[in-house]
């Protein structure tokens, strides 16, 4: 997902405008002026190749699973080529679908959630055929989202909300301004803390030229931005927050240059 690094959001066709979806919060992102991207790829490898040896120990276990498919994904994001991209994603794909066979659906929220995100990263190494991978992502996060809408800080609505803004829309495929702010709006009512989802909506805001919609959004991170950082801090979240720190610097440049 370095389109992160890049501008806003853009539509870019397929299969680009997959590589957008939000990360689990585990994910890794290189900040620019910090040379982090070495050292993000190599703790991603490190996860990924544990989770998978748990995961070979107990193939059917739910827990081991997602667990597996989550680093999956996030090795996805750092892989340097389509083809172990698409491995990689194709592995988890089949671990899922085989564990989501004997689960009970109710139960099933984790497993439901990082299938689409690795329909995902498999869609990126495809070219239209990607568009037959989008309704079943879809169809997995609203699920999710009935089973646990709280999954990953809200994450089924802020993955509906970035996929509805960023495939294409009719005909070709689901896009809707609407149903995307709606749902990145629910994330953030889900999990207002989480500076993903403010920064997600900031964003969206800023792309459709809502800038005073943008600006209040950036105060409210600002008023729970040392709450949040002290809430999830630790090894796991320094190179998130490098990121988000990054982004937001990036919306308040945007809302300061944009006339109100």
């Amino acid at each position: 997902m370095n389109l992160r690094q890049a501008q806003f959001r853009q539509k870019s066709g397929i299969p680009g405008w997959v590589g957008v979806f939000v990360l689990w919060f585990l994910t890794l992102y290189q900040a620019a002026g910090h040379g982090s991207e070495p050292q993000a790829n190599a703790v991603v490898e490190k996860r990924y190749q544990a989770a998978r040896e748990s995961w070979l120990q107990a193939t059917n276990s739910f827990t081991n699973t997602w667990f597996f498919a989550r680093a999956a994904f996030d090795l996805g994001e750092v892989a340097t080529n389509s083809t172990q991209r698409g491995i990689v994603a194709n592995e988890a794909i089949h671990a899922c679908r085989n564990v989501l066979a004997r689960t009970p659906a109710t139960n099933a929220a984790p497993i439901q959630y990082y299938l689409a995100l690795n329909l995902g990263q498999l869609a990126r190494t495809r070219g239209l055929s990607a568009l037959k991978l989008v309704r079943e992502m879809e169809s997995l996060w609203l699920a999710a989202r009935s089973h646990d809408a709280s999954f990953d800080h809200a994450g089924p609505d802020r993955c509906l909300g970035l996929l509805y803004f960023d495939a294409p829309g009719w005909p070709v495929s689901l896009g809707n301004h609407a149903k995307a702010r709606s749902h990145l709006e629910r994330a953030v009512a889900l999990d207002p803390d989480f500076p993903e989802n403010r920064l997600c909506l900031a964003e969206t805001e800023l792309h459709w030229g809502k800038t005073a919609a943008a600006a209040r959004l950036l105060q409210q991170l600002d008023d729970h931005w040392a709450s949040a950082k002290s809430r999830w801090s630790g090894p796991d979240h320094a190179l998130n927050w490098l990121e988000w720190e990054r982004r937001r610097a990036r919306i308040r440049t945007l809302v300061e240059k944009s006339p109100r």
